[in-house]
């Protein structure tokens, strides 16, 4: 047999690994679009402060030169404190650079082409020579008084110095880097405490499966959620071994439900054969004998049935029925079988009668197993009473049992509908397999419906059998 297996790996294995991922590919996202930003506004600030510095310019010279017009032979005194990195001109009114911080004009061309003064943008991409890639900067602001335009102040700056923002870079750099080993770290150690109690489900869950079911698990588990996990799974490895314990124990009971009558056959069919009995008490003894068949047969037809029905093999035969009418006959039959007098049977049926759609005989069965079990819980006298109800909003009929038996004790209360479960009180009193309730509520559900145990106490027990009403 060829087998496939997929690939596993631990838990913080995964989420680490994907988290890195997922960490990477967002910080990617942040760094290009933080790239982007850093970028412009680094530009715009500079190039913010260079017009400031321009229009600062502009105006010391219009209160140096008292608003008259500027000089080839002035001009240059005017940048004499102007030692920057920045190239500032002074350009009069043609476009004639008259002076340069630098003291070296822009390779043999002593002019700057009116069309960019007089643009109304003040902040302007260029290229001084078509033999030189460079681009610039070309900041400008008008050197003019009131009523007289005297020139502009011109700022150049070359592209590559406006853009450069390595130092920023780096911070960013650094910054995402250390953002990323944090966030490495901080999921590495929670995941790690995550999947501690769920390797420890884990390994509890191999015991398990090997039948060991003494299993132990953390409780000082802070988080909600695994410790939910972990609290379940304890209880559901107890129940397992409460059920694994009461199995045997059934199986137990109920081969010994089986060996009884087939002994009790065999010795007394073996005393008549014997004749260690003869004439009328043989005949008692064969009477007997055929009684412990009947019910060893009914035990035997109880658990093929059962099992039957377990395997959907059991087919449903459903006919639409009058409920008041179809109770009333079940009640009646079950009552005139009865030879005790010590209880009184009450049946309240609909004031409205309503139709369901049932199967007559499996109804018949839920019912005369919850009445049986209600006869034999009550010890003397007691009351069994019959209810019937329609709830408009759900759209069905409760059937409800009350007996004022001894009950259930609480600690059974849960286990009722287990197979072959019978109470601690009742396995010495009644023979049988305890198939009766798991069964009944079998067939409930398979008519669309369900049965429950509502409540019991030492007052007595109440069960509901719920139906769905036939819809017009």
């Amino acid at each position: 047999m060829f087998t496939y297996r997929n690939k596993r790996m631990t838990l913080l294995r995964y989420w680490t690994t994907r988290y890195v991922i997922t960490l990477c590919i967002g910080l990617l996202i942040i760094a290009i679009v933080s790239v982007w930003w850093i970028r412009q506004t680094t530009i715009e600030h500079r190039l913010n402060l260079t017009i400031f510095m321009a229009e600062e310019l502009a105006d010391r010279i219009v209160s140096i030169t008292e608003g008259r017009p500027i000089t080839r032979e002035k001009a240059p005194g005017l940048l004499q404190e102007r030692r920057m990195e920045h190239r500032i001109l002074i350009v009069d009114t043609n476009g004639v650079v008259l002076s340069d911080n630098r003291l070296v004009l822009i390779r043999g061309r002593a002019t700057i082409p009116l069309e960019l003064l007089e643009s109304n943008k003040q902040v302007e991409r260029i290229q001084l020579d078509t033999e030189n890639p460079v681009r610039y900067y070309m900041v400008k602001a008008p050197i003019e008084t009131s009523d007289l335009q005297l020139g502009w102040v011109v700022i150049l700056q070359p592209e590559q110095e406006v853009v450069q923002i390595d130092q920023e870079y780096r911070l960013l750099a650094i910054m995402l880097v250390s953002l990323a080993l944090l966030g490495w770290v901080a999921v590495y150690f929670v995941s790690r405490k995550l999947s501690h109690p769920i390797q420890h489900v884990a390994q509890a869950a191999q015991q398990v499966q090997q039948g060991n079911y003494d299993i132990d698990l953390p409780e000082n588990i802070k988080e909600q959620e695994v410790f939910e996990l972990v609290h379940s799974f304890k209880e559901m490895a107890e129940r397992l071994q409460q059920l694994e314990a009461m199995r045997t124990e059934l199986l137990a009971g109920v081969t010994h439900e089986l060996k009884t009558p087939v002994t009790s056959i065999s010795g007394l069919l073996q005393a008549v054969k014997d004749d260690v009995v003869k004439g009328e008490e043989a005949k008692e003894f064969l009477e007997i004998s055929l009684k412990e068949t009947s019910r060893l047969q009914k035990m035997v037809a109880d658990l093929l049935a059962f099992n039957s029905f377990a395997a959907n093999k059991v087919p449903m035969t459903k006919e639409d029925h009058s409920i008041n009418e179809l109770i009333s006959e079940i009640i009646h039959a079950w009552s005139a079988i009865q030879n005790d007098q010590s209880i009184s049977l009450q049946l309240t049926l609909l004031e409205k009668d309503r139709i369901v759609s049932v199967d007559p005989m499996r109804l018949q069965q839920i019912i005369e197993n919850v009445l049986n079990n209600a006869k034999q819980s009550i010890e003397d006298k007691g009351t069994i009473a019959v209810s019937l109800f329609y709830r408009l909003e759900t759209k069905q009929i409760e059937i409800t049992l009350k007996d004022s038996g001894i009950g259930i004790p609480k600690e059974e209360q849960y286990l009722i509908f287990e197979r072959f479960y019978r109470g601690e009180n009742k396995k010495y009193k009644v023979r049988g397999l305890g198939l009766g309730l798991p069964f009944s509520k079998m067939i409930a559900n398979a008519l669309g419906g369900d049965l429950t145990l509502i409540e019991s106490s030492t007052k007595g027990t109440t069960f509901r059998i719920v139906l769905p009403v036939k819809s017009n």
